[in-house]
């Protein structure tokens, strides 16, 4: 039967402007009438006379709207010429699983159905982002262009009467105005596997966790977060590696993630901490909505920072077998990102990069050979096997690294430290603030360290003592197409390598989040408490920024 095309007349909404990873909004804003077809024929358009023909890749992490979204871009692709879509059964593809999907079968780029690490449910987050043909998310202009598009959109295109049944695997071809369009529902957790597979040498891996070689089952506790990570658990952890099911929790995806809230961190993964605080586990890990994001801990609940993860990864990147077979190129972070990276690269004599907030930004580098391992202080990890942060990479790397060591998550940190010194890092979360008084406290505070005498300044708190080096609104130039991203936050950087980071986020689906971040680096005093070490360089970042006038709060959302 052959199946045509409409076209639906719409108006523009405001507000549809994609953020650091696409756009996000409240549940009940994307089901207004023609907001999510506005949004989805938008980022069609913007690919141009590429989108005739192509393949692209559709999936997302299981939350509320997910599957009703994915069934709606199936009738707008197919009205708008492309040829071949995959789409995870039941919606259901991690976003590292969609880089490697849009990577292995050279696609034209791919649809994610993610709010990421955001609350989901028909009161809470959903968003749409664009991955490009690199596997990565779409750089600036890419998103520019969407936006663009949105603001002037009078029609979108779409075969009313295509319906498919994404919660059955197989392929389903249709004629449409004499085309032909297929619709290929592929298991969502076999491409991804087949990667870890060749990245990692997983029989080896095996013999760990079993005990096989040691003697002693790795006692691992590994929570999904009722996300979209739960059939990948399943599926290398507990088959491939032979974990027992008891070391797994949380691991069927639902649409409001059971009540939880998909942000692996020290607040929101609080019972994975609490359990593994018990002394039962060698490691602990928990993974965002979508399953780029991780948490890792060891035994005891020792809390490893994503900042000391990503150097500690760097240092031992031989214990992986993916980089003894392709080399090992440069390293990068994120701004805010504490520089315990920058430490091992010098060490290496590898290149490393400080680049904005933002996976994007790390994809052009690593296309040009000079980046394979990279990471956010907002628990993201990852190396040029894809172009997305990934959560179960990091935590099998991070498994490669015990078993190569053949010691405990808390003595590999030591040792680390022992060899570097150590960055001292937290993160404070101020969540939905009033939006005028932040950009009132972003404008006043990078005035103030921008102005003259502020470089060559003091300040003292706690018997400590830092001398400004430099301070500025951090902009970036890419080294490989020279584009320029301005006013990417503001940072302070002190003579001993300390830092103090001030952030607007743009990954909130309402208000404004403030983002402090607080880098203290000590080349001896390395074991000491955190609070207390890093307590002297929070107050004055209080006094610099004057936080606590502008927003009203005495105290962050969140710390991580």
């Amino acid at each position: 039967m052959s199946l045509s095309a409409e076209t639906v007349q719409t108006t523009p909404y405001e507000g549809q402007k994609p953020g650091t990873s696409g756009l996000r909004k409240k549940v009940k804003v994307f089901v207004q009438p023609n907001y999510t077809e506005n949004f989805v024929q938008a980022t069609l358009s913007a690919n141009g006379a590429a989108l005739a023909g192509s393949t692209l890749v559709v999936g997302g992490d299981g939350r509320y709207y997910c599957k009703e979204a994915a069934e709606l871009i199936v009738r707008i692709a197919a009205a708008n010429g492309v040829s071949k879509l995959l789409v995870g059964q039941n919606g259901i593809l991690s976003t590292p699983a969609v880089s490697s999907l849009i990577r292995h079968n050279k696609a034209l780029g791919g649809i994610v159905l993610t709010a990421s690490h955001n609350p989901g449910g028909p009161e809470n987050d959903f968003g749409i982002k664009f991955n490009c043909e690199n596997g990565g998310p779409a750089p600036d202009a890419f998103t520019n262009s969407i936006h663009k598009l949105t603001t002037e959109i009078k029609e979108y295109k779409l075969v009313r009467g295509l319906q498919i049944d994404i919660s059955k695997v197989g392929v389903s071809t249709f004629d449409i105005a004499g085309k032909p369009f297929t619709v290929n529902v592929i298991d969502s957790v076999a491409d991804y596997l087949r990667l870890m597979e060749e990245i990692f040498d997983m029989a080896k891996l095996k013999e760990f966790v079993s005990g096989k070689v040691t003697g002693k089952p790795l006692k691992m506790r590994i929570d999904a977060m009722n996300g979209v990570t739960g059939p990948y658990v399943n599926e290398i952890f507990l088959k491939s590696l032979g974990a027992s099911e008891s070391c797994v929790v949380h691991t069927t995806p639902l649409p409001d993630f059971g009540g939880l809230h998909p942000d692996p961190n020290l607040t929101y993964a609080k019972d994975l901490v609490d359990t593994v605080a018990q002394g039962d586990y060698d490691i602990g890990a928990a993974f965002d909505g979508d399953g780029d994001r991780n948490m890792i801990i060891g035994q005891k609940a020792f809390f490893v920072t994503p900042s000391d993860s990503l150097a500690v990864i760097a240092h031992y990147l031989e214990a992986i077998p993916y980089f003894k077979k392709n080399g090992v190129q440069g390293f990068a972070r994120s701004m805010p990102t504490a520089s315990a990276v920058d430490l091992v690269g010098k060490k290496l004599g590898k290149e490393v990069f400080e680049v904005p907030t933002g996976w994007k930004y790390f994809g052009n580098l690593m296309d040009a050979g000079r980046l394979c391992l990279c990471g956010e202080e907002s628990f993201g990890t990852g190396s040029n096997h894809i172009r997305e942060k990934d959560g179960i990479w990091a935590v099998l790397a991070w498994i490669s690294v015990m078993q190569h060591t053949g010691k405990g998550i808390e003595d590999i940190l030591k040792q680390h430290w022992s060899i570097y010194g150590r960055n001292y890092f937290t993160r404070y979360d101020y969540e939905e603030c009033a939006s005028d008084p932040c950009n009132e406290m972003m404008d006043t505070m990078e005035k103030t360290i921008t102005g003259a005498g502020f470089v060559g300044k003091s300040f003292s708190s706690g018997g400590k003592s830092y001398k400004v080096k430099e301070a500025d609104n951090f902009s970036y130039t890419d080294p490989v197409d020279k584009s320029v991203a301005t006013k990417q936050g503001l940072r302070i950087v002190f003579e001993d390598g300390s830092r103090i980071v001030v952030r607007l986020s743009g990954t909130g689906s309402s208000g404004a989040t403030v983002r402090l971040y607080i880098d203290s680096y000590e080349k001896e005093n390395v074991l000491g408490q955190a609070s207390v070490m890093l307590k002297p360089l929070i107050d004055i970042a209080l006094e610099i920024s004057q936080l606590p006038k502008f927003t009203g709060r005495n105290a962050p959302t969140v710390i991580t």
